[in-house]
């Protein structure tokens, strides 16, 4: 697979990476011998970089990572973790003493001395733009608990204001064939500056894998079931904030324009992972997986050939006649 420069990380990153909440909670149980076998799936593929957050699952997802990291020492994979939701979601609760506490829990859990790259869980807009934020990253960096920090963000405001700071080295923001937003400024931005850019939510939380209709039921533990409006954590997270029969009929005319535009043996999910990283800025993207076929597949995705112009403007007008009016100025 197509290895990228992460950022200001120095390091290299495959264009298809791991998500992990999935691991961890929120999406349905997945035990723990499951998770293991889709680290390891993964990892066979090609896969090289694998994002988690310490919430997921109250540590669960970061703690099966570092025993997956321990059995791979030698193999050189990047790992990026979250920081930021063990607290009330406000100004005051990101100082440098609760930064130090989820850090070395974080540490712990992962099994490392040095988190490869930290970053904040979807702060508040006040947090990205406050001075002193970056301040004691920066700290957290001198002192050898970090080795690069970015930020995961909500908006495409949030997305600029981070890559103006000089010692960024990543931003992950929702980006997927239902939110074209930062293809505006954001990528042109992180790429003028040097700063990667990780691509979340890439399937529009299931919508573009084209699997679910209008009658699928989730279990009742899965964020899908939930959070649909936000009210369980962010809006705009759980199907990217598409109103689920709209994403349901878009998702329909994305499968049909997959069909026609001669993609042979590519699975809507496929062309939907290759879309986000075939995007010029994107380093990588992190679909998660709950087993090991889900993650061999988007694996795969890795791989796909470039994708056909008209298959890329057909994702551009699906966007403008489906989804612009409900999302764009929103992000």
């Amino acid at each position: 697979m197509e290895q990228r420069s992460l950022g200001r990380t120095g390091r290299q990153v495959s264009v298809v990476g791991l998500g992990t909440w999935q691991l961890g909670a929120d999406w349905g149980e997945v035990s723990e011998a499951d998770a293991r076998a889709v680290l390891e799936a993964s990892a066979e593929a090609g896969v090289t970089f694998y994002d988690t957050a310490d919430v997921y699952g109250d540590g669960r997802s970061e703690r099966i990572v570092g025993e997956f990291l321990a059995a791979h020492a030698e193999d050189g994979f990047t790992v990026a973790t979250k920081m930021g939701r063990r607290g009330e979601q406000v100004p005051a609760s990101y100082v440098e003493d609760n930064f130090r506490a989820w850090l070395n829990r974080s540490r712990r859990n992962l099994g490392v001395e040095r988190l490869d790259l930290v970053q904040l869980h979807c702060p508040p807009a006040e947090v990205v733009e406050d001075d002193a934020t970056y301040d004691v990253l920066d700290r957290l960096v001198d002192d050898g608990v970090i080795a690069a920090y970015g930020l995961s963000v909500e908006t495409v405001d949030q997305a600029l204001a981070a890559i103006a700071r000089p010692h960024v080295a990543s931003v992950q923001i929702i980006l997927n064939a239902f939110r074209l937003k930062p293809l505006e400024a954001v990528l042109p931005a992180a790429e003028a500056a040097g700063v990667g850019i990780i691509a979340r939510v890439p399937l529009a939380s299931g919508l573009l894998s084209g699997k679910y209709g209008h009658d699928t039921r989730f279990a009742p533990d899965d964020h899908r079931s939930f959070n649909r409006d936000g009210s369980a954590f962010d809006v705009g997270e759980t199907f990217s904030g598409v109103d689920y029969d709209t994403g349901i009929a878009a998702a329909a005319e994305f499968r049909e324009l997959v069909e026609s535009s001669g993609l042979q043996d590519v699975s809507p999910a496929q062309a939907a992972i290759a879309w986000a990283w075939q995007l010029p800025g994107v380093s990588t993207v992190i679909p998660g997986a709950r087993n090991v076929t889900q993650a061999q597949s988007n694996a795969a995705a890795g791989e796909v050939a470039e994708l056909p112009a008209t298959f890329l403007q057909g994702v551009r007008d699906l966007y403008d006649r489906r989804i612009r009016a409900e999302l764009h100025d929103r992000w």
